[in-house]
Parts: C-alpha cells; sequence; structure tokens
C-alpha cells in the first residue's frame, strides 16, 4: 500500500506542472494554421506567465513530427516619449511579446503563378494560408491613468503568419498610430526552441567555413539560412526574407534556455510605423534536398518587380580581367565572344586604390592605360559587355555623379565592393543603391558579405551577390556539397568559378559542374584565370555552352556535405551537374525529367587520370532513352557535368 501511495504520490507530482502549464493558456487567443497542403501545422497562442502577465507563444509541427517547441515571439521596444505617456517604468514597455491585450485574427488564402524576369524556373508558384493575430498595448494602463480608454495612449501589433506548402514565415506588423511617434526597436524576442539532439551548420561569418555543432558553446552568432538536422530525421533551415530596410539578422544561442535559438539583430531600429519587420522562416524536409526544392519561398515573400522596362536586364557569363591592361582586357573580350560568354569585368583597381576615400570612380588611374569608352565599343562589337567594379568608398561620395557618366560609357553593370552590411542605415543605403542603379540601366552584384533576402524579385537589376566562402578562398569539396543546403537556399551566390588556376583544391570536372550545380544569373568563370591559360581542352564547350538562368529545375539528390546532384533545363536543353565531397562516390542519375521513352544524345565531361591533357578530363558521348538511368564513380573532390540534347 505505501509503494502504491508513493507511486501515486509521484503520478501527481509529474502532472502538476502540466496541469499548471494547460492552465496557463489563454483560450480566446489560442490560433491554428496550417499549410495549402495541411503538412505543416502552426499553433499561436498567449500564456499567463504570472498573475496580470502575459506572453505569446508558438509551435510549428510538419506531418505530425515537432519541429518547433514552445517559443516565445515578440518585439523589444523602447521609446522615451512612449514610455512616458504611459506612465509607467521602462522595463514594463521594452517587451512588446508581454502583456498584449488580443483584439481578434483575421484568415485569408492566397494562390497565384508568376513569370520572373529571369531565374530557375520560368514561372513561381505563391501560395499560402496567412493568420494576423492582432494586439494592443497601453489600454489597460490608460484606462487606470486616465479614468477611461484614450486611444492616443495605446499601440497596435500584429503577428502575421503565412503558412505555404514550402515553409512557415512569421513577422511583426505595426499599423499606423494616432500620434505619430516612431518606434526605436532594440531587439527581438523571436526564438526557436529546437528539439534536443538537434544540429547545426554553424557558419559565424557570411564568408566562413561550416562546423556542424549542437546548440550550446557556440562562439558567437550564426549567419543565416542556418541549416539543422532533427534527430527525427528532418532537415530545417531558418532564413530571412524581405530585410532591406532593417538591421540584419543573425541566430544567437538564448544564454538561460537550452536548445533554444534567438533571432539576434545587429543594432537597434527606427522606424515609422506604419511598418513591418523582415520575415523570419522554418522551412523543412524530409530529405535534405526538400530545402533546395523549396527555396522560392524566399522570393514570394518579397514584393512584386518594381521595374517596368526589363529588356536591359541581360544575365549571362563574366570573365574578369586580371592582368589589368587595355590590350589583356581586349584578349578577355575575344576570349568571351569565341567561347559563348557575355561579359567581361574590370576588377578593383582600375580606378585607383579602391581603400582610399580620395580614389576618383569617374576617371582612369594613372597607372593604368584603359581608355573605357575605347573598351566598350570594342567588346559591343563583339557582343560583349562591360562590368566595373566600384568600392562602396566611392560609391557613397560619387554614385549619383558615376552612374550617368557610367551609361553615357556603355556600362552594363557594377559590382559594388567591400560593402557595409548590418545596421539599418547601411542596409537601406544599399538597397536604395541598386535602385538607382536601375534608374539608369546597370545591373548589380554586390559583393563581400551580403547576403541576399529576395529583394531581386522587387529589383530584378540586382542579378546576384557574393556572401559565399567561394573561389576567393579556395574552399574543399566538403564546403561546396554544403553550401546548396545552406547559402544558396537564400539566392543567387557569386562563386567566382575558376578552372586553370593551380589553388583549386577539386578536379577540373568538379569545377564544370558547380556552373549547373550553383546558381547565378550573373556567373563569373575563369575568376583566376587569363586566356593565355586555355589550350584547346575540349571540356571547356561546357563553359561555353552552359547557361546561367534556366526554364526548370530538378534537384535530383544529395545528401548535405556528402554530395549533390541537379539538373537544369533551357529551351529543350538540359546541363546536369553532380559533385561529391572529399570522398570517392558512385552517383546515379535517373533521368525522368526527360520524355519518357524519347531518344537524347548525353555529352558527359568527367574526371580521367588517362587524358593527355593537363586538366585531366574525358569527353564522352552516347544515346538514351528518357527514364534511362545514368552510373558515375566521381573521385574524391570530383564532379561529373552533362549536357543532354534531344537525338535528330
Amino acid at each position: 500500500m505505501k509503494i502504491l501511495k508513493l507511486n501515486l504520490l509521484v503520478a501527481i507530482l509529474f502532472l502538476l506542472p502540466m496541469l499548471a502549464n494547460a492552465q496557463t493558456i489563454l483560450k480566446e487567443t489560442e490560433n491554428k494554421l496550417t499549410s495549402p497542403d495541411g503538412a505543416y501545422e502552426f499553433s499561436f497562442y498567449q500564456k499567463e506567465i504570472a498573475k496580470g502577465e502575459n506572453q505569446m507563444y508558438y509551435t510549428l509541427s510538419y506531418k505530425g513530427k515537432t519541429v518547433v517547441q514552445e517559443s516565445e515571439l515578440g518585439v523589444l521596444i523602447r521609446n522615451q516619449t512612449f514610455e512616458s505617456a504611459l506612465a509607467v517604468p521602462n522595463d514594463t514597455c521594452k517587451v512588446w511579446g508581454e502583456n498584449l491585450n488580443f483584439t481578434g485574427v483575421q484568415r485569408t488564402s492566397f494562390d497565384e503563378t508568376w513569370k520572373p524576369v529571369y531565374g530557375e524556373h520560368d514561372s513561381i508558384r505563391n501560395n499560402y494560408n496567412e493568420m494576423i493575430v492582432s494586439f494592443r498595448k497601453g489600454e489597460k494602463d490608460a484606462l487606470k491613468l486616465e479614468g477611461g480608454y484614450d486611444k492616443n495612449k495605446s499601440y497596435f501589433m500584429d503577428v502575421v503568419v503565412r503558412a505555404y506548402n514550402e515553409g512557415v514565415a512569421i513577422r511583426y506588423h505595426f499599423p499606423e498610430p494616432t500620434n505619430g511617434l516612431f518606434l526605436h526597436i532594440v531587439g527581438e524576442q523571436t526564438q526557436f526552441v529546437m528539439p534536443v539532439g538537434t544540429l547545426a551548420y554553424y557558419e559565424p561569418w557570411a564568408q566562413g567555413p561550416y562546423s556542424l555543432l549542437p546548440l550550446n558553446n557556440w562562439k558567437g552568432e550564426s549567419e543565416r539560412p542556418l541549416t539543422m538536422e532533427l534527430k527525427n530525421g528532418l532537415t530545417v533551415a531558418l532564413a530571412e526574407a524581405e530585410m532591406v530596410d532593417y538591421a540584419r539578422m543573425k541566430f544567437s544561442l538564448n544564454p538561460t534556455k537550452s536548445n533554444t535559438l534567438q533571432a539576434s539583430i545587429y543594432s537597434s531600429v527606427d522606424v515609422i510605423p506604419a511598418y513591418s519587420t523582415p520575415w523570419r522562416i522554418i522551412m523543412v524536409g524530409e530529405k535534405p534536398i526538400d530545402l533546395i526544392k523549396n527555396k522560392d519561398i524566399i522570393f514570394n515573400l518579397n514584393p512584386t518587380n518594381k521595374i517596368k522596362d526589363t529588356s536591359w536586364i541581360k544575365p549571362g557569363k563574366v570573365m574578369r580581367v586580371a592582368k589589368m591592361t587595355q590590350e589583356d582586357a581586349k584578349k578577355c573580350v575575344d576570349f568571351a565572344a569565341e567561347h559563348g560568354l557575355q561579359y567581361i569585368h574590370l576588377d578593383g583597381g582600375w580606378y585607383g586604390s579602391e581603400m582610399k576615400m580620395s580614389s576618383d570612380a569617374k576617371t582612369v588611374s594613372q597607372t593604368k592605360n584603359f581608355n573605357i569608352p575605347e573598351l566598350t565599343s570594342y567588346a559591343a562589337s563583339k557582343g560583349i559587355g562591360l562590368w566595373l567594379y566600384v568600392n562602396q568608398r566611392a560609391l557613397i561620395q560619387q554614385l549619383d555623379s558615376i552612374l550617368p557618366l557610367y551609361k553615357k560609357w556603355g556600362i552594363k553593370g557594377i559590382k559594388f565592393g567591400f560593402v557595409q552590411v548590418g545596421n539599418q542605415y547601411w542596409t537601406t543605403w544599399l538597397h536604395e543603391a541598386v535602385k538607382k542603379c536601375a534608374e539608369y540601366g546597370l545591373m548589380v552584384d554586390i559583393h563581400d558579405e551580403y547576403r541576399p533576402t529576395g529583394f531581386s524579385r522587387t529589383y530584378p537589376n540586382l542579378m546576384t551577390q557574393e556572401g559565399v566562402r567561394g573561389n576567393e578562398e579556395m574552399p574543399d569539396a566538403d564546403h561546396n556539397t554544403i553550401l546548396p543546403f545552406t547559402r544558396f537556399l537564400a539566392g543567387p551566390a557569386d562563386y567566382t568559378i575558376c578552372y586553370y588556376n593551380t589553388r583549386v583544391k577539386n578536379t577540373h570536372a568538379h569545377q564544370l559542374a558547380l556552373s549547373v550545380v550553383y546558381y547565378s544569373p550573373i556567373q563569373f568563370l575563369y575568376w583566376y584565370d587569363q586566356p593565355s591559360a586555355y589550350h584547346g581542352e575540349p571540356e571547356i564547350e561546357f563553359f561555353d555552352k552552359v547557361k546561367t538562368v534556366w526554364d526548370d529545375t530538378k534537384v535530383i539528390d544529395g545528401k548535405v556535405g556528402e554530395f549533390v546532384t541537379i539538373a537544369r533545363r533551357s529551351g529543350a536543353e538540359w546541363f546536369v551537374g553532380s559533385i561529391t565531397n572529399t570522398e570517392a562516390r558512385r552517383i546515379t542519375i535517373p533521368t525522368d525529367f526527360l520524355e519518357k521513352g524519347k531518344k537524347y544524345s548525353v555529352k558527359m565531361y568527367q574526371d580521367d587520370d588517362k587524358v593527355p591533357t593537363k586538366t585531366k578530363v574525358s569527353v564522352t558521348e552516347k544515346k538514351i532513352k528518357g527514364g534511362d538511368v545514368l552510373n558515375f564513380d566521381l573521385k574524391a573532390s570530383g564532379g561529373v557535368a552533362i549536357m543532354i540534347t534531344p537525338a535528330p
């Protein structure tokens, strides 16, 4: 009997916290949202965490499996005027996730298919269910202090949630207030409490290396997107969308809650409502490749194209002028024209030291002999356009004067160098600069730490950006097989593919395949190479013929950090790229993406030590029928590039 009583007591003690927890939920605030296919279920509610104190929470599941456990939502705001208006201590007004008065919920659904100016697909479906949960802050204090409700002493906030089949997105919206006050946002409460045992592909900065780590003892914050492996078999990525006038987010570990990621913004933000914060995105895949398939959610969370005439926006392949002389630039023009490239690029130094504020980006450096109008004319005669590099030090001083000048010179695009990223000022400045470039018909490539959040949908003259550990750092194949599941979820990346340079750690077939695996509408090839490096290697025809934008993309197979195979179509042609990590691997490629039973010609570019060229790449061809399976044995750090065309 004593044992029975003891067991009963233990059971009661075990259940009490659960019962107490259930009792604290404010039932009227409970709202659920599911994705159109029903796979995602997002649950929102407030809980009374202490007498008279409420806090917003959410949970997320995917096909019945836990993705995010109970996590806080909220914004940290500190406004002296706001605090004075409510006549309450600062601390009670700082956290906008707490003590909000629920006022209602609105629900809508949306479904459209839109055509991007360019992309990885010729059309994108934008289909979601939306829930807007509305709150008022200050009403209770106004009643207590004034003896009645005064709407001028209340403030309003909505939690906006969109559930797509591709993921779930959350943002905060502040409706326009009646008193005209601004908001000083100092942080977010937005949390992601992950299941025990979660591992994350931690990356400390945008051009940094990756480490697969548990959610503890990080040395700092991790970049977005942050891809994670859950014990239940799911792969999850956290990302950001529509960050154009806010402060950059990264992910930090909560110092007091285990397995908890915090949305950490670079610095405070000042906004004038009506205002919406950037989207926080949670993507889930039963297989890692599902994340790649679903990344268009980031574009869908951005406004539509604002450029009416986009005829001047022309994607293409670019060769950098490695030796900065007029003669060598013309050699690059000739090489580009002969090998199916569309542009050449003058890199840093053409107008002087890029690191000096005194360098004038309107004038060629005295140490160079460039005649840019003559060069653009020569290039145009061969169907080649010219890009120019300009460091931000010159851009912030001369943007309004160089844009009309570059248009007069016939320049096609500008690569922004060493941009400042992080705080609200520089984030806003950067996107406004892209808009100005659009006014003058100039495309943009942003280098260094900037990472995209979908702005290219709104201003498609922003063609690509770096924000990637690419061939300027010469990463190994382990790193390269992580990138499609992490950095490339955010959008195009200018990896600056090399081919001949001896510092490249991976095989030549691996490098060929990168031009398909990695998406960038402006794709730099031969980054550290010169035309003189080419000695008639037959496999170069793959670079000659590969495209940079696509009508369709199929993610065939892959695992993070191990291998990935992607097929892309342009017209009737298919290009396939497959890369492996630092281990040799047998790759199987089903051709289900082809018309079943139809005959095709397949050209394959593989590593082969028996080939007499210095690059050791063989070129072979065979006929197949759509639906056949291709098998390849890849060398360690290797790859295979494939071109498929309908057989005559």
